[in-house]
């Protein structure tokens, strides 16, 4: 994705602070479970019976937002500290021996997030939920032959990891009814069976009959059924993509972003890609013509990339938990710019620096989507979206400075977030008017320099990325060129974000048009 500045506090401060910028009264009930909630998981880093419910669901959605090793890794040294510092009970160990035991546990501990990780990225279904707690049992069980005495019900540590991960599944699933229903009943289903065993077990415990099995054959059991629904997930073949080669229309609209050149798909050893009249190849990967190399982004674009691959995974949930805490929806959120863009049904739309596409979800259903953006984290997370989403959307890896399309390609042409760090703001402009059609309206939001000053330098996990700054953010309404028609600069939500439109001449001009004057 093109640079566009974030974090979790950032966006809090800008959604509370714009708070009064729109007419829609906000939602208590909504701003109130939001808080309380946040406050629940709070507690949980004071109370180890809370925490040991509330860790699990952060540590399943925390390695769910990023790349599977990366995380595992993360995770894993996460849980080596809280282990350092803790006391182990039982025997008197060396430090030699307490090092190992701590080791171990970091391992019992995260590698169930990892095994969870792997199948649930595959699949999505309420089925994936129960890799973890099979997992997490399995080797906690097993792991607990080797530890000095500790104390460990495989039972309520099921109940815990499932919990954990049908949480996160529901999350996922933005906890709409018709698609939760089904499997939220099941797990609330057994979980009342189990909390009625435990009671009947407590209150005629002389004459309960021994149901369940010992912690080693359950452990057993759960180790075969988590091999059986992880091997499930992994090898069941998902939803083939549709081939480059029969989207004929879309590569008609391909161009080399360097040379201006047409290009045609060809096929070696299953593996497409596209190549041009003088030879250029841009491979497809992962269903996306792929039209730079990361290795060569130099400037803002490069600095800014490294931020987004990290935060990519989790950067629509950081928008959802600030628009709970305003009381409002996502969608109302977006809309403040959105309502700018005249999408009709079959119009081509491209947004550049698409990011996970959250905007895709709220524009009007019949358009035709193409999203480009430098982040190959981001474009993955646009792909899961628009599955979550039954939607569809060609995708690419390239440069909004240099866009791989022809002249006059697409009926809406918009950008958000991120164009005041461009390495070149001007031609990143041109671009989109080049692509787009004569008499089209294009939209460019950003934040505003009050909202990089307050927030953004102000934070430590982002301040080097925006201090030393050599000039100010300001909207580009100067590097629009003149004759554009209808420019218009508004500023939304208290001054801290701003929204620039202008409309593509119907009838070409000297300046405006020539296949590659605008480059």
């Amino acid at each position: 994705m093109q640079p566009r500045p974030f974090c979790l506090v950032s966006l809090i401060v800008d959604t509370i602070s714009s708070a009064g910028t729109t007419k829609t009264s906000p939602n208590r009930l909504l701003q109130f479970a939001a808080v309380a909630i946040i406050a629940i998981f709070v507690l949980g880093f004071v109370f180890p019976s809370v925490g040991t419910w509330t860790n699990a669901v952060l540590a399943a959605w925390f390695i769910g937002t990023q790349k599977a090793w990366r995380g595992f890794l993360l995770l894993a040294g996460i849980n080596f500290i809280s282990h350092l510092v803790s006391k182990w009970p039982g025997s008197p160990l060396t430090e030699i021996e307490r090092a190992g035991w701590i080791m171990l546990a970091v391992l019992i501990n995260a590698l169930p997030f990892l095994l969870y990780r792997l199948t649930s990225q595959r699949r999505q279904g309420f089925l994936s939920t129960l890799s973890l707690p099979l997992w997490g049992v399995a080797l906690q069980t097993l792991g607990q032959l080797f530890f000095p005495a500790r104390i460990f019900n495989p039972y309520s540590s099921f109940l815990i990891y499932w919990f954990a991960a049908v949480i996160n599944w529901m999350w996922s699933q933005e906890f709409q009814a018709r698609k939760i229903a089904t499997g939220a009943s099941v797990f609330a289903a057994v979980c009342a069976l189990v909390l009625g065993y435990g009671f009947f077990l407590q209150t005629i415990h002389p004459v309960a009959p021994q149901v369940l099995p010992t912690s080693p054959a359950f452990a057993w059991i759960c180790l075969l059924a988590g091999l059986i629904v992880s091997a499930w997930c992994l090898i069941q073949p998902v939803k083939r993509r549709e081939l480059w080669a029969d989207k004929t229309g879309t590569v008609a609209l391909l161009r080399s972003p360097f040379t201006g050149d047409s290009l045609h798909i060809v096929s070696e050893d299953g593996q497409e890609a596209l190549l041009s009249q003088s030879g250029e190849r841009f491979p497809v990967r992962n269903g996306m013509p792929v039209f730079l190399e990361q290795k060569k982004l130099t400037g803002s674009n490069r600095k800014y990339n490294q931020l987004y691959e990290i935060i990519g995974g989790f950067y629509d949930d950081v928008q959802r938990v600030a628009c709970a805490l305003r009381g409002i929806s996502v969608g109302q959120y977006l809309w403040g710019y959105l309502r700018f863009l005249e999408i009709k049904p079959g119009d081509s739309v491209l947004e550049t620096s698409v990011g996970t596409g959250l905007n895709y979800k709220y524009v009007p259903r019949g358009a035709r989507l193409f999203g480009l953006d430098l982040s190959a984290e981001m474009l993955t997370n646009c792909q899961a979206n628009l599955r979550r989403w039954e939607m569809d959307a060609d995708l690419f890896l390239g440069n909004a400075e240099d866009l791989p399309f022809a002249d006059d390609s697409f009926d809406v042409v918009f950008h958000v977030g991120g164009i005041n760090f461009f390495n070149d703001r001007a031609k990143a402009i041109r671009e989109m008017i080049r692509v787009a059609k004569p008499g089209s309206r294009l939209l460019i939001a950003d934040e505003t320099e009050e909202h990089v000053k307050s927030t953004f330098e102000r934070i430590p996990i982002t301040s080097r990325y925006f201090k030393n700054r050599r000039e100010p953010v300001t909207a580009p309404i100067d590097l629009v060129p003149p004759e554009m028609q209808e420019i218009h600069l508004e500023m939304l939500r208290n001054g801290r974000f701003y929204a620039l439109t202008f409309r593509k001449p119907a009838s070409a001009t000297p300046n405006s048009q020539s296949s590659h004057s605008l480059r």
